[in-house]
């Protein structure tokens, strides 16, 4: 080797041992920066005062569905907290999707930059805590004699601990035995309902019952599937027709398998959906896909489109999205010339047993994240419980068809005249929110939870998946039947890592996605490995 061949290899390997250390480094800052957002707070402890002498800058991710209205009641919610805690100032963050909000929080929560109050739900809480004090159990903040529900110190007319809904309390429990408490407060809560197009269920020969089975609603989607000689449907004379479309079918299957009281996990998390019930759910929803009758959010879009086009007769979604469903509906995603009149019912969702009523419980919640100064969480605190007030429950619920979270809002007669006035226009008082409110007025005691576990919210999913999957599988002209649902059942359990939740059944623990500097961390040690290999691998070579 000449002079110069060997001055350019020395070069090269300089390079490349350049390279390497500078891609150490940078691992190296990447595990510092991990471990500093995992290594976990103290526990946090109430202060005894509020130390109104100091500032504190407040960060709020919020959700308001692009509504304007919402966000302006946010908005006006900080002004009003500013004025009363002058030393306190928060910063706005809205999202139009509670996973984008999950997704970001787990980002920061690796590098120690969550929110100080986040609009959530208990699910997403459970990931939350897989770090040491992340999520501020809020036991002692609820009971504090100065600073708790109605406490002393307070400078606004807030809920005192019976003034909260309890059944939507208790939602907001995190753990089992002992190490239960909350970890949350309630925000909003809604539920589904089943939006019906009662003129074309008259139409059929059908009337529209006080509760709608599951039976009568699958017979009345296969007789609206029948067509006339030109091609059209006959109920409606439109080229489309879908009978029944759902939104939520993660929601779907998770009412049915509890209307009939058969498995879908225990609060430990141990996994129970994967059953004989479950197996002939998806077999009658195959068959009422395959024929038309039956299709999802997923698939086809928003019930609400179909519904007030004339092309589709029962729409679930939530009670928050009334206000998009009707021919009068004041918000509306189609064309005015493409809405069809008729006569809008609001149902709880179809049930197995109409005597016995079983309905979701959704809603947003509210969490405070842990801080290394407990003022700021106490500052923190104080603005969440300010959201419980008269004033915001009952101006935010009024949007679309939620329920204020408190006695106190429910029975104020502000609520109250805001009820009664049901069907004077189509705007603030339109009926069919106000109905849909009713309904959850009238339900609290029928609607449940599922079980909050670290993997709760990947069973969720898993649910919904398997109802949208048998749906595309028969539209796709594939068989459906015992042995297609066992594969799905693998396919589930693989994608949604159902043998690895909190009780799973080898007892390991879902991990959850990894932290952005975890995955950065390992990248980049899998390229120092290859860098070093290819240098010794062409090092061998030279010496041959």
């Amino acid at each position: 080797m000449s002079r110069m061949d060997k001055r350019k290899t020395a070069r090269r390997g300089s390079v490349v041992r350049r390279i390497a250390a500078g891609l150490v480094l940078a691992a190296v800052v990447f595990a510092l920066a991990g471990c500093h957002g995992s290594r976990g707070r103290s526990a946090f402890e109430v202060p005894a005062e509020f130390d109104t002498s100091r500032h504190f800058d407040l960060t709020f991710w919020a959700k308001n569905d692009t509504n304007l209205t919402q966000a302006n009641i946010y908005k006006q919610a900080i002004a009003d907290f500013e004025a009363l805690y002058p030393n306190v100032t928060v910063s706005i963050k809205q999202y139009n999707d509670y996973g984008k909000i999950y997704n970001d929080v787990i980002t920061n929560i690796a590098t120690d930059t969550t929110p100080n109050v986040c609009i959530t739900y208990p699910d997403h809480i459970a990931t939350y805590m897989t770090g040491d004090n992340v999520v501020v159990p809020l036991w002692n903040l609820l009971t504090d004699e100065k600073y708790g529900l109605g406490g002393s110190d307070l400078r606004f007319d807030g809920p005192n601990g019976e003034e909260i809904v309890p059944e939507f309390l208790a939602e907001c429990v995190i753990g089992q035995g002992e190490a239960a408490t909350v970890y949350a407060v309630p925000f909003m809560r809604s539920t589904e309902a089943c939006y019906v197009n009662r003129t074309f269920v008259e139409a059929l020969g059908y009337e529209v019952p006080d509760v709608l089975t599951w039976d009568f609603v699958w017979e009345v989607s296969e007789a609206a599937t029948k067509k006339n000689p030109d091609g059209t449907f006959a109920v409606n004379g439109q080229q489309v027709m879908i009978p029944f479309i759902y939104k939520s079918t993660d929601n779907m299957m998770i009412q049915m398998l509890r209307q009939l009281d058969a498995g879908y996990s225990t609060d430990a998390g141990e996994i129970l959906i994967l059953n004989d019930t479950t197996k002939q759910l998806l077999l009658e929803i195959s068959k009422h896909a395959k024929s038309g009758a039956f299709s999802t959010f997923k698939i086809s879009s928003y019930p609400a489109n179909f519904l007030n086009a004339g092309q589709c007769i029962f729409a679930v979604d939530s009670t928050a999205g009334a206000t998009w469903m009707g021919s009068d509906a004041p918000l509306v995603d189609i064309a005015e010339d493409k809405i069809v009149r008729f006569e809008t019912d609001v149902r709880p969702v179809p049930q197995f047993d109409p005597d016995n009523p079983r309905m979701i419980s959704q809603g947003p919640s509210l969490c405070v994240f842990n801080k290394q100064d407990p003022q700021e969480v106490l500052a923190s605190w104080l603005f969440a419980q300010y959201l419980l007030t008269n004033d915001v429950q009952i101006a935010y619920a009024e949007t679309e068809g939620y329920l204020p979270v408190t006695r106190k809002a429910v029975d104020d007669p502000a609520y109250q005249d805001y009820l009664a006035r049901a069907g004077e226009d189509n705007a603030l008082h339109y009926p069919v929110k106000i109905e849909a409110a009713r309904l959850l007025m009238a339900n609290v005691e029928n609607t449940f939870t599922t079980p909050v576990f670290n993997g709760s919210t990947s069973l969720r999913d898993a649910a919904g998946q398997m109802i949208e999957d048998v749906t595309k599988a028969v539209r796709r002209k594939k068989t459906v039947d015992d042995a297609y649902i066992d594969k799905l059942y693998d396919s589930v359990t693989s994608l949604y890592h159902l043998d690895q939740t909190s009780a799973g059944g080898d007892g390991r623990k879902e991990l959850g996605p990894l932290p952005a500097g975890s995955r950065a961390l390992l990248i980049a040690l899998a390229c120092v490995w290859a860098l070093l290999g290819a240098y010794w691998v062409r090092g061998r070579l030279k010496k041959k």
